[in-house]
């Protein structure tokens, strides 16, 4: 029998889509103020891997991840993944639909976890209606997809700033 123990804390990132640039240093600053310092952020990247966000949110997507310094408890993300739709509804369009999409997870050495109000197969039940998954797990020098990931989370630019993050965590948890 194993012994139950306390996770390792994890670090904190939100992935943020929107068709309107400037929202996303208001969205930042928002998130700031709750989870505190940001240690990395990455570029605004184009986002067209679907039509899905686009019929909502309008063409011209943009993909910016930002990540906090400050670790967290892996029990917390349900916690968050509440408080950032309590964001997104700050945002929403007169016609209806989101002005922004914020999808948090974590990181730590081994892995990568995102977050969801969406069951599937491949989730799991975790808290207050939010679903969890592993979308990428670390193996020999980098981040790998599983069948599920989403193609944007397989691109190199997307695992280079993972990497990064990882890479600060590791420094931070030495």
């Amino acid at each position: 029998m194993g012994n139950i123990s306390e996770p390792t804390p994890v670090k904190l990132f939100v992935g943020m889509l929107s068709s309107e640039g400037p929202l996303f240093a208001a969205v930042v600053n928002q998130l700031q103020k709750i989870f505190g310092e940001i240690d990395l952020e990455s570029p605004e990247w184009p986002w067209e891997f679907t039509k899905y966000y686009a019929r909502e949110m309008g063409e011209g997507l943009k993909r910016k991840f930002v990540f906090f310094k400050k670790p967290i408890h892996p029990g917390e993300i349900s916690d968050i993944k509440v408080k950032t739709n309590d964001i997104e509804k700050q945002f929403l369009r007169n016609e209806g639909g989101r002005k922004i999409n914020l999808d948090p997870g974590y990181l730590d050495s081994a892995k990568l976890v995102l977050v969801s109000t969406k069951n599937f197969s491949h989730r799991m039940y975790l808290d207050k209606g939010i679903y969890g998954e592993v979308t990428l797990m670390y193996s020999g020098d980098n981040y790998q997809p599983l069948p599920y990931t989403f193609p944007d989370y397989k691109s190199d630019e997307y695992l280079a700033v993972f990497n990064e993050a990882r890479r600060l965590f590791k420094e931070r948890f030495k």
